[in-house]
């Protein structure tokens, strides 16, 4: 398969009868009835009024609803903006507004947030639709694309993804793109190009097992970067880890986007569980989102073999990747800059590192511009000199490999010395009775902040003060002695989203009640 021939649209309409979707409950979608479902979306939305340029949102859960609305805007010359359906009312019904979205699909299985939004907000009852089922207040998908026809819709225009950065402050940001004056195909052919860095090229067969949401960036990225080379896509509902290898064995799944907490998980499985499952069909597991405890990932390759790369990147852009072999030798690293990249390590001030040196990580990537919809400031302090920052904080060694230390914004100082949550909770982390761990800085009266942790118990493990006498033992062999947490609390579960992220605001910030953090 040459690069002229990538792009779903393309793919589809020549081989209709291939499996392009696997849904959570097995049910195969072909990439002809994929193509039509999209196709007849635009018409749909097309006959409501939307024109290139507007904005559709969903609030979906994996499913080919989700997929069809990426197909349809990225050829109709929208944006979409998918929405967490975690949030909250309120946290729904800010982002829709904020996109100015024109239409919104959500379905009864996790619409409940979505609902008391639009009633909130007073969205438009005709532009509210659901998929899936009946849902109170929205019109059915199906009635909007019934009688619309399943041909390749006229004026197709490049779309876009406008998805919400969560932020460290304040409200999430939409990260905005210009939209490309060009042919869906030929976008198309960019996006899944990028996965020949991991050495996943075009002719290639695959099945990729998404076991994240598709309202994460990286995720939905991944998962039609795929679909775009022709490749299977199966989804899960909800991650489990002995799920995830009972369905890479059934489906000989070839590829998957992960992130370190998936890692830590699958570990944690019985030695004989791990032993069950047939992971030979294996060829490009590709990991991002936050720092991999090198214990972790040398573990994952140890079982796994040499199919686990990684990346560094954000909604924003990127960046970075890395291979096994570059990975093995240097331990932590996470790659050196993509073909189209810079990376540049900057101190506060703005002037660059010598190699070794911890400071701001600094992008370019060619003539990539985005902007925080509505938020000039927030623009306007992440970029310089035409290099981005996400606030990450890192180093680059002699050769130019980066390593990641923590985002700015979780470090801590404590006496004038600037401290990484990453680096304790990898050594948490590889103790056998911990499932899950943060570290973050509480406020200290005499050293600006110290250093606290909070432990998710491994299944059957007690918490108390033993543990915590066990644990703070094991640091102290592995850490400096200012690292080690002052105190550490016990929680049944880590406030993490489906996708693994954390939300360590929710644990900081009841620290930090009337009192202001220097970061």
């Amino acid at each position: 398969m040459s690069t002229s021939e990538v792009g779903f649209w393309k793919l589809a309409n020549r081989a209709p009868d291939w499996i392009a979707l696997i849904e959570p409950d097995g049910t195969e979608i072909t990439a002809g009835a994929l193509l039509a479902g999209a196709n007849r979306l635009v018409h749909g939305l097309r006959a409501l009024g939307l024109e290139a340029g507007d904005c559709i949102a969903t609030v979906l859960d994996n499913s080919t609803a989700m997929i069809e609305a990426f197909l349809a805007a990225h050829q109709a010359g929208w944006y979409i903006t998918p929405i967490n359906w975690h949030l909250t009312a309120a946290e729904i019904g800010y982002i829709l507004t904020d996109c100015d979205a024109a239409a919104v699909i959500t379905t009864p299985r996790v619409g409940d947030a979505a609902v008391r939004a639009c009633d909130a907000i007073e969205f438009p009852a005709a532009a509210r639709f659901s998929a899936g089922g009946a849902l109170a207040g929205f019109r059915s998908i199906d009635e909007l694309k019934a009688g619309q026809p399943a041909s390749e819709p006229e004026r197709r225009t490049a779309g876009a993804s406008m998805t919400y950065t969560s932020g460290t402050t304040g409200q999430p940001k939409g990260v905005k793109r210009p939209l490309a004056a060009a042919a869906p195909e030929a976008v198309a052919t960019q996006q899944a190009m990028f996965l020949s860095l991991f050495g996943i090229v075009p002719g290639s067969p695959g099945v990729h097992l998404v076991g994240a949401p598709l309202y994460h960036t990286a995720v939905l990225n991944f998962a039609t970067n795929h679909l775009h080379l022709g490749h299977t896509l199966v989804l899960l509902d909800k991650w489990e880890p002995e799920l995830m290898l009972q369905l890479i064995e059934r489906r000989q799944v070839t590829s998957s986007h992960m992130v370190p907490t998936q890692f830590n998980r699958l570990l944690k499985l019985p030695d004989d569980t791990r032993a069950r499952y047939d992971l030979t069909s294996l060829r490009h597991v590709i990991h991002s989102a936050a720092p991999c405890p090198v214990d972790t990932k040398q573990k994952m390759l140890a079982w796994w073999g040499p199919c686990i790369y990684e990346y560094y990147a954000a909604s924003e852009g990127g960046g970075t990747a890395c291979t096994p072999a570059e990975w093995l030798r240097k331990p932590g690293t996470v790659g050196k800059p993509w073909p189209i990249s810079e990376i540049r390590v900057l101190d506060d001030e703005h002037r660059p590192v010598a190699a070794g040196t911890a400071g701001t990580v600094w992008i370019r990537m060619g003539n990539h511009r985005f902007e925080y919809h509505r938020d000039q400031k927030k623009t306007g302090d992440a970029w310089r000199d035409g290099f981005f920052t996400v606030g990450d904080a890192g180093f680059l060694d002699d050769d130019g490999f980066l390593f990641l230390c923590d985002r700015k914004a979780d470090m801590i100082i404590s006496g004038g010395v600037n401290i990484y949550p990453a680096e304790i909770e990898a050594v948490l982390l590889s103790h056998p009775e911990v499932a899950d761990a943060a570290v973050f800085g509480v406020p200290d009266d005499d050293w600006g902040e110290q250093v606290r942790a909070v432990i998710q118990p491994a299944l059957t493990v007690e918490a108390g003060p033993a543990l915590s006498a066990t644990l703070l033992a094991f640091a102290a062999e592995r850490l400096a002695k200012y690292k080690l947490p002052r105190v550490i609390d016990f929680v049944s579960e880590m406030p993490r989203d489906p996708n693994g992220k954390l939300y360590k605001r929710k644990l900081r910030d009841p620290h930090w009640v009337g009192r202001d953090r220097a970061i």
